[in-house]
């Protein structure tokens, strides 16, 4: 520890307005203090008005760094802290405490990044000293312009609003219920079970998809906590964290409980349309069961399909089917919400790698349902005079694409991010062909293998001990897939094989495979409610990947499963438990804790030309028709001080950031690049 002469006395070097102010300076355990000379910072900084101390300490996060910041507080009657440390997101919360602590008000703190802003990124020693030594000083001027604020408490409403109903909504309304929230789950299907109830089985565990899909659903149903809402579309969304009020509308089933003859209304309906569970591989009536075993228990009826001639209402002798009931609208109150709506396959365009040209080019997500006992060929795959006895697989199709190589998509994006469950998938599906018909050729045509999941690696080394042949392609020059003209199978696969040294490759194929990525749900209505971060790859964004994963920007909303990004089965759960405890929490505190960093109207200056009400993204103001005047809601302010910059009149400030404080910095740091 250094401490400048004379910075313990607290003698003669305070500010006029009374600033004792304590400037603490990490080593970083050498992060910082390699590059920077703390030493020497401290001395410089010890020299400015208002500092009592200015001292450095090895590891200012630790224990003793903590307890030192502590002592010096109530030793030396500190009214003001600076730490300069590694990166605010990490240990702001820390300081905070450990001034609280001492019986200081942590907001009269400041935290300087003075290692990923200078000596990660400064090789200079001398200019990273200088630099460190302007960012201290300027935090210094601001320090004394700070005053005591406290944090924002809102009550909360003990309940949760699921929204989607797969396997990750499962999962989240289950496990909130069973820490005792009363739970709402939403789903805008007929039926619950999502992308999970089109799976077979899954991997690495090789259990049937649907039996543990059912024991989830089963647990979820029968939980006394627990409201489920099928068929069901969200309209809009009002209010902040503890008090979300949410208006859903429910479509009409169209068939009840009552309904007993169920098989002999779905046989007497006339009108039939493509089947989306098999992904366009079959046909299913106007009135459906999505799939043996479903929940609810009770067919559904598609009304864009559905002419309502009656012969379904016929056939079970007039009960259990309304063909007149009519939509009807709710509102649901909560605490928290979760949003669990995740994805869709990627659907390749017409004549990407033959898709759509060739009727034996097929993704893997219709191999699966083709794969799948239940499915629309019983287990069987397609027949040309026998069974196929050449299975190409292409991985990587909508997903790692490369700009002006892939077509582009039609929502104008290159899919370039990794789909990271295809590669584990297409290898899972190829060893249960090789299980079932052992005489089928199969050959992997990949960029790279990810098989990064935990025991995934397991299913590459069982396809190269099967004999299943890979072929690694040049992403720049992918696979084409074309007629063969020699007839002895219908396709041919063209690529050249970087593994042999960019051979050409020429392979015959009875059926070609495209491994596809997966691509967001369309949740446009939702991301504009909720005020969504949404990433380049168009899944929505979390604060931080590490130390919140499973949040949103806006406080009370939760992200659980593939709605951020693609997922197996494994992680989606994963995810969705963490949302669900993190949500728990917060809703077992009764109120919730904010930070106070949020917009003030000054009332005499404010002229009421609603200026702030138009730039504000979050809703936060409204207009008091009475008084003229803009007002800020505490509850739903995010402090981002969109508000302050723009207004004309300056009758808006922000709390921990007023012009007083960002001006003194500003200028401390322009004088400090001056005299540099």
């Amino acid at each position: 520890m250094v401490e400048t002469p004379g910075s313990c006395s607290g003698s003669g070097n305070e500010h006029e307005n009374g600033a004792r102010i304590g400037v603490f300076i990490c080593h970083c355990g050498g992060n910082i203090s390699d590059v920077v000379d703390v030493k020497r910072v401290a001395d410089e900084i010890g020299k400015l008005r208002g500092v009592v101390l200015s001292t450095t300490q090895m590891f200012l996060c630790s224990d003793p760094g903590q307890g030192l910041i502590e002592q010096k507080i109530k030793e030396l009657g500190l009214n003001r802290v600076i730490v300069a440390a590694c990166s605010p997101t990490l240990h702001q919360l820390t300081f905070r405490r450990t001034v609280a602590r001492a019986g200081l008000n942590q907001f009269l703190f400041e935290h300087v990044n003075v290692r990923e802003q200078v000596s990660w990124v400064t090789e200079d020693a001398e200019a990273a000293t200088q630099k460190a030594t302007r960012l201290i000083r300027a935090a210094v001027d601001r320090v004394k312009h700070l005053i005591p604020l406290d944090k924002r408490r809102i009550s909360i409403h003990p309940a949760a609003l699921v929204i989607g109903g797969g396997i990750a909504g499962l999962v989240a309304a289950r496990d909130l219920a069973q820490r005792g929230m009363k739970v709402t789950l939403v789903e805008k299907q007929p039926f619950l079970g999502g992308r999970v109830a089109q799976l077979h089985t899954l991997f690495p565990t090789g259990e049937d998809a649907r039996d543990a899909l059912k024991r989830v659903i089963e647990e979820v149903v029968s939980h006394e906590l627990v409201n489920v809402i099928t068929n069901a579309q969200i309209l809009d969304s009002e209010g902040v964290v503890g008090d979300f009020r949410t208006r859903i509308r429910i479509e009409p089933r169209g068939a009840n409980s009552q309904l007993r003859q169920r098989a002999s209304a779905v046989a007497a309906c006339p009108e039939q349309t493509i089947n989306e569970f098999d992904y366009g591989l079959s046909q299913r009536k106007a009135i459906y069961m999505a799939y043996p075993g479903c929940y609810p228990p009770i067919p559904a009826i598609d009304w864009n399909v559905c002419t309502k001639c009656g012969k379904c209402l016929w056939a079970v002798g007039g009960r259990g089917i309304n063909l007149a009931e009519q939509p009807r609208e709710m509102v649901l109150h909560s605490g928290i919400i979760v949003l669990a709506t995740g994805f869709d396959p990627y659907e390749p365009l017409y004549g990407e790698y033959g898709y759509g040209i060739f009727p034996r080019v097929i993704t893997l997500q219709q191999l699966i349902r083709l794969l799948d006992p239940l499915g629309p060929t019983g287990g069987r795959l397609p027949r040309n005079d026998g069974e196929p006895t050449r299975i190409a697989f292409i991985h990587c199709v909508g997903a790692r694409q490369i700009e002006g190589v892939n077509q582009r998509q039609p929502d104008g994006k290159v899919k370039d991010y990794c789909a990271r469950t295809c590669c584990t998938g297409a290898l899972h599906a190829a060893l249960e062909i090789r299980r079932r018909h052992p005489e089928v050729m199969i050959t992997d045509f990949y960029q790279d293998i990810r098989t990064y999941g935990r025991g995934h690696e397991t299913y590459y080394e069982q396809a190269s001990e099967a004999g299943i042949l890979f072929v690694r392609y040049d992403p720049r020059h992918p696979p084409r897939v074309e007629g063969n003209p020699k007839g002895d199978s219908p396709l041919l696969v063209r690529t050249s094989d970087l593994l042999t040294g960019g051979l050409d490759v020429e392979m015959p194929a009875d059926l070609v495979v495209l491994a596809t990525g997966v691509v967001p749900h369309d949740i446009s209505e939702l991301v504009g409610m909720y005020h969504c971060a949404v990433g380049s790859d168009s899944f929505l964004l979390e604060v931080h990947p590490k130390l919140r994963p499973v949040e949103l920007a806006v406080a009370g909303v939760f992200l659980a499963g593939s709605c951020q990004g693609p997922m197996d089965v494994t992680e989606a759960c994963a995810a969705a438990s963490a949302a669900a405890s993190k949500s728990a929490a917060l809703i077992a505190q009764a109120q919730v804790e904010m930070d106070p960093f949020i917009a003030k109207v000054d009332e005499e200056l404010c002229t009421g030309c609603q200026t702030c009400l138009t730039v504000c993204p979050y809703d936060a103001i409204t207009r008091d028709e009475t008084r003229g005047i803009a007002v800020v809601s505490e509850a739903r302010c995010t402090g981002c001080g969109t508000c302050a910059a723009t207004c004309p009149s300056n009758a808006i400030q922000q709390f921990g950031f007023n012009d007083a404080q960002v001006l003194a910095e500003v200028k401390a740091l322009l004088q400090g690049a001056a005299l540099g």
